[in-house]
């Protein structure tokens, strides 16, 4: 199925037609009932997000027109949709747009990047150049299959096992690593990452301010291994190979009845 993108314009989270899709939806879900409360892993990366976004404030002059609007064509019909970037800024006629993921499995990346790629095909209608950086943050990624492997025969394994980030970079040519903001890439054959641990973000916000009683999480993925609905919207960018479910729109809506 043919699909283009037509009408694309950038507005804040406060603008009229945005509240009133996002009234509408949160209409649409409001007899939804959530299997259980938001786990601590979720609760920190919508933490980590806020903290990644205020650090990227300090590296770049970030814009508040975070809502990406446009017209989705499919064949005949259209459809105006919408998409919450975690972060962008505008230097020099260039749109840098931030992916900011917290996760525990690499898997994250491959969403990760499909989602960037599309965002970067809209905003071509309206930029000439689009780079795209994903900043994740590492809560328990092993770092190759040997670890991987290790982990799923230890004493309390995960349900699944967890993708090494090593086989994702392997699979994805297209992500490129940078050890800081400089050194990102506007390319369209390149998807910058830069990695940050929990102790990096800790040390952003302090540990005070921080959702890290993990072992209660554990205690729920060991009595029940199904992810909560992807459409909740107590949902955030918290351990997203469990609960992120690649719409972009759904994302953004999670995250504002998170706020």
């Amino acid at each position: 199925m043919a699909v283009s993108y037509a009408r694309v314009r950038l507005t804040t989270e406060d603008d009229r037609r945005y509240r009133a899709y996002v009234e509408k939806f949160k209409l649409q879900r409001k007899n939804q009932k959530a299997i259980r409360p938001p786990r601590q892993r979720d609760i920190f990366g919508g933490q980590a997000e806020v903290a990644l976004r205020d650090w990227l404030a300090t590296q770049v002059s970030l814009d508040e027109r975070r809502i990406l609007e446009y017209e989705e064509r499919r064949n005949r019909t259209a459809q105006i949709k919408y998409r919450e970037l975690d972060a962008l800024a505008i230097v020099d006629g260039v749109a840098w747009v931030f992916e900011i993921k917290a996760s525990r499995t690499a898997s994250a990346l491959r969403r990760a990047v499909a989602q960037l790629n599309e965002t970067r095909q809209i905003l071509h209608l309206l930029f000439h150049r689009v780079g795209v950086t994903i900043l994740l943050v590492d809560t328990g990624i092993p770092a190759d299959s040997a670890a991987a492997d290790a982990l799923m025969q230890s004493d309390r394994p995960p349900p699944r096992r967890p993708e090494p980030l090593a086989e994702v970079l392997t699979a994805l040519p297209q992500l490129q690593i940078i050890d800081t903001l400089t050194a990102r890439s506007a390319g369209d054959d390149q998807v910058n990452l830069m990695l940050f641990s929990v102790d990096d973000i800790i040390a952003l916000v302090g540990a005070e301010n921080l959702a890290l009683n993990w072992e209660e999480d554990d205690l729920y993925d060991e009595l029940d291994d199904e992810p909560p609905p992807a459409t909740t919207l107590f949902a955030s960018s918290g351990d997203d190979d469990d609960n992120d479910d690649d719409n972009p729109l759904a994302a953004a809506l999670r995250k504002a009845g998170l706020r």
